[in-house]
């Protein structure tokens, strides 16, 4: 090796170097869990450059900022219309709840409403279609994906007949969702001459910084009178009289009611954020919608940005208030220690706390890295229910009957860290009275883990799953 190259080698080495010390420096200063700083300060150790490059393309949260330039003059509030009195017996039982719930969300809680579960996708679509049909002024519509199977393209064609009898639409769906489509639904949509957008659009490599930032919401209003959000995506799975080769239980819900402006706004600033047009409220949002129910309600939006920690929060808020039972149906369990710890606090204290995750997800490598938490959970009495075939997506929390929490989100670390999730809490004793029957028929149908058979588990098992366990910052 000459001179030259002696000092080109010492140079690049030398850049690497300060690049690793840049990208440990600013993981010790701005990343929040100590999980995930560790996590990235050792792969940055090991793996100096590769690491570097992978922490500024994925570790760094690039969106706060755009988002908030975006969002001026567009934050989902409402000022004008305050929040009214809450039944006093109620703010008694739920008082933290409620408290909590003022201090995170920009929404306040709205009475009136009327909430209907919908328990797959036949009934689910059914809904959503007949409210497609029936609207005379205006569509919005986002969704994680919306495939271009049988069931997307029914949509597309009654977007489109709403579209042509002068309904005002507008669609959008997430850039990563809808790489699920082998064809794009995006363009599809257009050719049918339907507005639609894709929220953070792949397209390499510039879109590397907001890879893991995804718009996993789940949102339709009609004529801002009546609105469904829950789990659910537009595809064919979901329809059991027609599930093709991937079927999967999922839980939807119509909503009506005052609180159904506040779906609309959620709607308004992604598509604001996406487009940088700002729907005008005199068009798009009713004076006052009407009561219509008596479930008192109050959306959760949830994300890397303003919204940030709304969802982790509020989960351990109502573990904090449980007294008697708390239940949760989740596709994917991976909470971080916080969680974990007021999990088995409150079945310390007595309560029941019940566990609803699939004895086989779509995602193996989340499952293995869930495996290793079971031991802890049923060690302090928590009780873990592996539910049977098809596949259960449905994210639902139930705390003593009395109050209720669905949406877009999952357990994990994308939902609880990095994804936009829209969730609606509700205070309500019949809906939580028909969502825990449900729950309990279908603890029935599952299989209750036991604290033998969690520790019988083979060395090998055990191996795998805590080699997953380890990287479930980056699941």
């Amino acid at each position: 090796m000459d001179l030259e190259t002696g000092w080109i080698a010492s140079a690049i080495a030398a850049a690497v170097l300060l690049l690793a010390i840049a990208s440990t420096v600013h993981a010790l200063l701005h990343r929040r869990e100590t999980g995930a700083t560790i996590a990235w300060v050792g792969l940055i150790v090991l793996l100096p450059l590769g690491g570097s490059v992978l922490y500024w393309l994925f570790g760094i949260n690039r969106i706060r900022r755009r988002a908030r330039s975006l969002r001026e003059g567009h934050m989902p509030t409402s000022p004008e219309r305050p929040s009214p009195a809450v039944d006093p017996d109620l703010r008694r039982r739920w008082r933290g709840l409620l408290g909590s719930g003022d201090a995170l969300s920009p929404f306040p809680t709205r009475s009136g409403n009327r909430v209907t579960p919908l328990f797959d996708g036949d009934q689910a679509f059914a809904a959503m279609l007949q409210a497609i049909d029936g609207a005379q002024s205006h569509i919005v519509l986002a969704t994680y994906i919306f495939d271009s199977d049988r069931v997307g393209r029914h949509f597309a064609e009654r977007l489109r007949a709403a579209r042509e009898r002068g309904v005002a639409i507008r669609v959008l769906i997430d850039g990563m969702g809808a790489r699920y489509s082998r064809r794009s639904m995006i363009t599809q949509l257009r050719r049918l001459d339907v507005r639609c957008a894709a929220f953070l659009p792949v397209v390499m490599p510039r879109s590397l910084v907001a890879f893991n930032l995804r718009n996993h919401r789940k949102l339709l209003v009609t004529d801002g009178v009546m609105a469904f959000t829950g789990g659910m995506n537009i595809r064919r799975g979901h329809c059991r009289s027609d599930p093709g080769r991937h079927p999967v239980q999922d839980l939807h819900f119509q909503i009506e009611g005052p609180v159904v402006e506040q779906l609309q706004r959620v709607f308004h600033e992604d598509w604001a954020f996406s487009t940088g047009e700002a729907l005008p409220e005199a068009d798009w949002i009713p004076a006052e919608p009407a009561a219509c129910g008596t479930a008192v309600c109050r959306g959760l939006p949830d994300g890397p940005d303003e919204d940030f920690e709304v969802l982790p929060f509020t989960l351990m808020a109502a573990l904090a208030e449980a007294r008697e039972q708390v239940t949760v149906v989740t596709p994917y369990f991976l909470p971080d220690v916080g969680l974990l710890s007021a999990l088995k606090t409150t079945a310390l204290r007595g309560v029941q706390v019940d566990l609803l995750l699939p004895a086989r997800s779509n995602l193996r490598f989340v499952d293995w890295a869930s495996n290793p938490l079971h031991e802890e959970l049923v060690e302090r009495g928590c009780r873990i229910w592996l539910t049977p075939p098809p596949f259960n997506h449905s994210k639902l929390m139930v705390i003593d009957t009395g109050w209720v929490l669905f949406g877009s989100a999952n357990w994990d670390p994308r939902s609880l860290r990095l994804n936009f999730e829209f969730n609606l809490e509700c205070y309500d004793g019949d809906l939580g009275r028909d969502l825990t029957g449900w729950t309990e028929a279908l603890c029935r149908r599952s299989h209750r883990l036991t604290l033998s058979e969690v520790r019988a588990r083979s060395v090998a098992s055990r191996l795998r799953d805590g080699a997953a366990r380890l990287l479930t910052p980056y699941l």
